[in-house]
């Protein structure tokens, strides 16, 4: 869940050649090897065309087109870091998971079809036994008496 949202200044380009738009950002609490992600909405504003393969965004300036190149190395190294804070954070949760079951009882972490259901099926003048299928007339259940035909 986002913790907010603010809208920023956003500035492209060099001092020759360069735009300046606003852009609302949603502010999340989580671990990302990203500072960013432009969505869909901000790519249309920009009127860009993005090249993932070749980490290359391009977007018309008031001088031309801006080209921004992105850093390969960095960004592998930032998904990479991703990838081990990701395992980290998995193996804290799997050490917390497995205390918490050495801390049950057996009984809780038997599963349920291998437990018998004892159920009270007594009736007093609240409840009514009705028959669930005409065919089969066991399958019966219990249910208040005051309740309407509908």
């Amino acid at each position: 869940m986002p913790l907010g949202q603010i809208t920023l200044p956003v500035t492209f380009g060099t001092t020759a050649n360069y735009r300046t738009e606003f852009i609302k950002f949603e502010v999340a609490n989580f671990y990302s090897s990203y500072h960013a992600i432009f969505g869909c909405p901000d790519l249309a504003k920009f009127m860009d065309v993005p090249h993932y393969l070749y980490l290359l965004f391009k977007m018309p300036g008031p001088k031309g087109i801006l080209s921004f190149r992105g850093d390969l190395k960095h960004s592998y190294d930032c998904d990479i870091e991703a990838v081990h804070a990701a395992k980290a954070q998995l193996d804290l949760e799997v050490q917390e998971i497995g205390s918490m079951t050495q801390k049950m009882k057996q009984d809780d972490l038997e599963s349920p079809a291998k437990k018998t259901l004892s159920l009270s099926t007594t009736l007093d003048a609240s409840t009514k036994k009705i028959v669930l299928d005409e065919a089969d007339t066991s399958k019966t259940a219990v249910i208040g008496s005051q309740l309407s035909s509908e």
